[in-house]
């Protein structure tokens, strides 16, 4: 068992580290969960580089084969985040979010990362209970821009 791998009660879903080969399962999960917001930086490719970039952070739970939870987790040296945090519907309210969640802070701050972000779209209002009700800060202070990579960066 891998450090941030929980050993789960007889009947609940273990988590363990994810994997390329759970990629296929997890895809299925982020496409139907309302809320997980998908792009070209969740092809198998751009995924797999993630997971090469930032070993042990990312985790699955699955309920026997079942995939049942997922956390993406990477950092850039300084500031961890977090995406595509999505449990199926008959195993949501039981903690298995909070468990993903824990796994990756743990993983982090084992590698010297002490601040974690995420980001949850505005209308998604059982997200932002989620993320309220496991401690997070909401940072109305921020807003958030994006510039596609290889753009000019040009103005007047």
């Amino acid at each position: 068992m891998k450090p941030y791998e929980i050993e789960a009660a007889p009947g609940e879903p273990s988590l363990h580290e994810f994997s390329m080969d759970d990629y296929l399962d997890a895809s299925v999960l982020w496409r139907d969960t309302p809320g997980v917001g998908l792009s070209d930086s969740d092809q198998p490719d751009a995924i797999a580089a993630f997971l090469a970039r930032n070993p042990g952070l990312s985790f699955v739970a699955r309920h026997g084969r079942a995939l049942v939870g997922t956390v993406l987790c990477g950092h850039d040296g300084r500031r961890g985040h977090l995406y595509h945090v999505a449990v199926e519907p008959l195993y949501r309210r039981g903690g298995l979010a909070r468990k993903l969640v824990q796994a990756s802070l743990r993983a982090l701050a084992d590698a010297g990362i002490g601040k974690c972000h995420l980001m949850v779209y505005a209308d998604n209002a059982p997200g932002q209970e989620f993320w309220r009700r496991v401690g997070a800060a909401e940072r109305v202070e921020l807003d958030l821009y994006s510039l596609a990579a290889g753009a000019s960066a040009g103005g007047r």
